[in-house]
């Protein structure tokens, strides 16, 4: 009997790899000579440098870098197992979780730390570098970025610009002529599950900034900066990024990674499945085992257990769908694949109690369901 388990992690309760083992555990109490295949996912947000090493063999770094706020701070990417292929989560170095809540404010916020885990991935050799652009504190088109890589963004004084979007309205000029071009010789994916441009009500600024500190007024300066910021790199680089899809993505980040860093967008489930060689892996199981720690309809535009459960759709293997709360509308996700959903909680229990109890609910929902098959 052969099980693939492949699981998002369950937030602030297990990383997906935990889930894994507990999942493994359940099904060996029933089926002691199981086959058990470990592919820790994610959707290219938190946890997947996490997930993307565990099911690769791949290997953590740490690296000191520039925080959104200018101070430093520990950041950490993975290199995958293959040694020439690096994932980054940018709100490791540019995420609101790393600014205080009262301190949060996107005009001075900077997306350079992750220009610096670039540069580090870069002296490893690397020849990809997959990014995943959620959970960021920034709205500055990725100009921070770009200065860690060696652009200089000039004002009227011939002087560099500071951090933050709101130094953008000042640049009247670019110098590219220490811009590492090494970049431009390493293929870069980017995984990213929205739409947005970079301007406009639809953009950045109207849709993401608010939740990274920005009032009514700010968002609307913050546009304008984007604006001129486009307009300054279509008339001295020549290159059109206000319009492209996903370029509002991270306060912008989408934007210069697609249009000066030679960048290609892709959903972050897609990303996953695909270097955590996942459909090698299921086409001949009997089951697959996924999960998250929330399931609803809303679980369709992306999430993990649907990227899994349209893989297996494929070779009509069974999907079990496991997760802490079921919400509404998961009847939609019948049609996607998913053969059940399975809530794991075995009674009422505080949010406390069920992320501290976690590993154990996984494994006894695991095991009844497996008693059952």
């Amino acid at each position: 009997m052969k099980f693939v388990l492949a699981p998002d992690s369950f937030k602030e309760s297990m990383t997906a790899k935990e889930v894994c083992i507990a999942m493994e555990n359940g099904i060996r109490k029933i089926y002691k000579d199981a086959e058990c295949i470990h592919v820790p996912m994610a959707d290219g947000g938190e946890g997947t440098v996490q997930s993307l090493v565990d099911a690769t063999e791949g290997v953590l770094y740490k690296e000191e870098v520039t925080a959104p706020l200018g101070n430093k701070v520990i950041a950490t990417y993975g290199i995958l197992g293959d040694g020439e292929t690096a994932i980054i989560e940018m709100a490791e170095a540019s995420g609101l979780q790393l600014v205080p809540r009262e301190k949060r404010n996107p005009l001075i916020t900077t997306s350079y730390g992750t220009g610096e885990l670039i540069i580090s991935a870069i002296n490893k050799g690397v020849k990809k570098i997959l990014i995943g652009l959620g959970g960021s504190a920034t709205n500055d088109s990725g100009v921070g970025m770009l200065q860690a890589l060696g652009v200089k963004f000039i004002d009227k004084d011939g002087e560099d610009i500071g951090f933050g979007g709101g130094e953008l309205s000042k640049i009247v000029d670019i110098d590219m002529s220490s811009f590492d071009k090494r970049i431009l010789n390493v293929d870069i994916e980017v995984a990213c599950d929205v739409k947005n441009p970079l301007t406009g009500i639809n953009g950045a600024s109207y849709v993401f900034g608010p939740q990274k500190g920005a009032n009514t007024e700010t968002v609307k300066i913050l546009d304008e900066n984007l604006k001129h910021f486009s307009n300054i790199i279509k008339e001295k680089i020549g290159k059109e990024i206000d319009n492209i899809e996903g370029a509002g993505a991270a306060g912008g980040l989408g934007a210069a990674l697609v249009g000066l860093c030679n960048g290609k967008l892709k959903r972050g489930i897609d990303i996953v499945v695909e270097y955590s060689k996942l459909e090698e892996k299921i086409k001949d199981a009997h089951y697959v085992f996924t999960g998250e720690g929330s399931i609803d309809f809303q679980s369709k535009f992306g999430k993990t257990p649907i990227g899994v459960s349209m893989i297996a759709k494929k070779y009509d293997i069974p999907v079990i769908v496991f997760a802490g709360n079921v919400g509404e509308g998961i009847d939609e996700l019948y049609d996607l694949g998913v053969t059940s959903v399975i809530g794991i909680l075995p009674g009422v229990v505080t949010i406390e109690e069920a992320l501290k109890q976690g590993t154990i609910n996984i494994e006894r929902a695991v095991e009844n369901i497996v008693r059952i098959l």
